[in-house]
């Protein structure tokens, strides 16, 4: 029988750390400390030290999810996924041990798309963004790439520096869960709401649900209306013709653009309008009522 109380060694290499490193060790510790297990981080290349690994990543030329190790640079790599995208040991880890932290392949597949296969593919030199310009997105990466010691700065404090990096991680990962099963939820809901609404063209949610992704699979649907909690007024959103872009399937009318309250109830015909974005995506009245008024004009 296994014994809890040993400690478990999780093995990685030394010196400079990346991204996905990171977050490889993020994962297997909130594994074991869901298990209630004990372990230590090791950062090393000593060849007898990594054989007496219980986890080895991103170290040891070897990649055996039967035998936890969990490298990705030996020669030929550790596979790729069917896009393409080449497995690193944050990849390799999630594969492996997702579900135990997630809870639902649709949460593990969510975290897939929208952390570990970005990390991956940037650790792998697989570009997932078209450079069409000097300024770039400021990406996981570059955070992390921070938290590594510069060149005028000692390497004495690196794996501190290591540590710590792996706590946010933790953190960052653990919200990522949080939001992957909430918005399973919020898709069930508005699932739900979208089959229920004649006119799908408009759709009236009961609460602020996250919405992009799902709504973007549902052509049909212009403009969304939801409760905001914030001011207990009420909003309508355009829905983007890709979540990832800021190109609306409908734009609000070009004559409402930047305006408030009055100005926009006289424009708008709407009485208690409060506010248009005058990037034409968004819309606020005082009213549930008011706000769908706002959206069928904009029809």
């Amino acid at each position: 029988m296994e014994n809890k109380n040993s400690v478990k060694k999780l093995i990685t290499h030394n010196g400079s750390f990346h991204t996905d490193d990171i977050f490889a060790c993020a994962t297997l510790c909130l594994m074991l400390e869901k298990k209630s297990e004990n372990f230590e981080i090791i950062r090393t290349r000593d060849e007898e030290i990594i054989k007496a690994g219980d986890y080895v990543f991103d170290v040891g030329g070897v990649y055996d999810e039967a035998k936890n190790k969990f490298d990705h640079h030996q020669p030929g790599g550790a596979g790729k996924r069917e896009n393409g995208i080449e497995y690193s040991s944050f990849g390799l880890i999630w594969k492996k041990f997702g579900l135990e932290l997630a809870g639902s392949s649709e949460s593990v597949k969510l975290i897939e798309k929208r952390l570990v296969s970005p990390v991956d593919a940037h650790d792998n030199g697989f570009d997932l963004v078209e450079k069409k310009y000097e300024i770039f997105p400021y990406l996981i990466q570059d955070f992390f790439r921070v938290m590594r010691p510069t060149w005028r700065e000692t390497d004495s404090e690196i794996n501190q520096m290591f540590l710590e990096s792996v706590l946010m991680a933790k953190k960052i990962l653990l919200r990522e869960i949080i939001h992957a099963q909430d918005t399973i939820l919020s898709n069930q809901s508005i699932i739900s709401i979208y089959n229920d609404t004649e006119d799908k063209r408009t759709i009236v949610f009961d609460k602020d649900y996250p919405s992009s992704e799902i709504l973007n699979t549902l052509p049909e649907v212009l403009f969304i209306i939801y409760p905001r909690e914030s001011d207990n007024f009420w909003g309508v959103k355009t829905i983007r013709k890709d979540s990832k872009g800021f190109k609306n399937r409908k734009d609000f009318p070009k004559s409402w653009g930047g305006l408030r309250d009055e100005e926009l109830q006289k424009v708008s015909g709407v009485e208690d309008a409060i506010f248009c974005h005058r990037g034409l995506f968004l819309a606020v009245a005082k009213s549930k009522e008011s706000a769908i008024a706002l959206a069928k004009k904009a029809l």
